[in-house]
């Protein structure tokens, strides 16, 4: 019996292809620690303690006891070695160096993006009591922390790892934001659950949407094989100052939903509005 066994594992593994000459093992868990790492850093005095990555990194007491300029650091570099490593399974040393030294640099720009978004939901939801409470209890703080930093990584062209860190932050929070889509400051998510932004989605400044709202596609566009077409403007533009209401489906490419608009819940539109509509 052993033997009929052993020859099935051995013909099963022989005839299953491998999908890609890259090893991917321990790719999800280690960027998971690259958001967790980036969030300490950006907000420590919030989060540094309650990840289980700040209690197991080589640096415990500078993350739970130092200052926040310590725990900056310690975050920074731990974030730093992982997407290294991470990086390193799909391109060279020097290209995967060069990379994690490009988005370092550029997260206090996109930490003054997220403060805007903290400040957009403050104000935003008379629910809200403190800017405290928001960082550590609303889901659109941890969802839009990690597509802006997963944005950053998309506009480098890095591949596979932004949707890797917006998949983790979907996982979370119920929140799925593309991390090609383009959003402006001040953008808040009510509630949250069951949103969707898509890839060639744009979104401008001041907009507020709440849960179960889908910036989708129309319809896809057919090569003469029969394969989807890619790279092309998919999703809808959303101007300044707008709010869509909970269930809200807008899509197309060619939507564009102007400033100051109002998009009504349950709301099916595939059709473009004026400055000012609401609907």
């Amino acid at each position: 019996m052993e033997d009929r066994i052993s020859r099935a594992i051995k013909l099963t593994v022989d005839n299953i292809s491998q999908v890609s000459g890259h090893d991917f093992i321990g790719m999800k868990s280690n960027v998971r620690k690259v958001c967790e790492y980036l969030q300490i850093a950006m907000f420590p005095s919030y989060i540094g303690q309650d990840f289980e990555i700040c209690r197991t990194c080589s640096h415990p007491d500078s993350c739970r006891q130092g200052t926040d300029s310590e725990r900056r650091t310690v975050a920074l570099s731990g974030a730093a070695d992982v997407l290294v490593k991470v990086l390193c399974q799909l391109m060279t040393f020097r290209e995967a160096s060069d990379a994690v030294e490009q988005l370092i640099v550029k997260i206090p720009e996109i930490k003054k993006l997220v403060d805007t978004d903290i400040q957009a939901a403050y104000e935003g939801d008379p629910a809200a009591e403190s800017i405290d409470e928001v960082i550590l209890a609303y889901p659109s703080f941890p969802a839009i922390c990690i597509y802006r930093i997963a944005h950053e990584l998309y506009t480098m062209k890095i591949p596979v790892i932004p949707r890797i860190m917006t998949e983790y932050a979907h996982e979370i929070t119920g929140i799925d934001i593309h991390p090609g889509a383009k959003i402006g400051s001040y953008f808040f998510i009510d509630h949250g659950t069951g949103v969707v932004i898509g890839e060639t989605s744009t979104i401008g400044n001041h907009v507020k949407i709440y849960q179960h709202v889908t910036l989708g596609a129309k319809s896809f566009d057919i090569n003469p094989d029969g394969s989807l077409v890619k790279g092309i403007k998919r999703h809808p533009d959303i101007g300044d100052n707008v709010v869509i209401y909970a269930g809200a489906t807008i899509l197309g490419g060619s939507t564009k939903i102007g400033n100051s608009c109002v998009v009504g819940g349950n709301v099916w539109l595939t059709h473009s509005l004026e400055e000012g509509q609401t609907l």
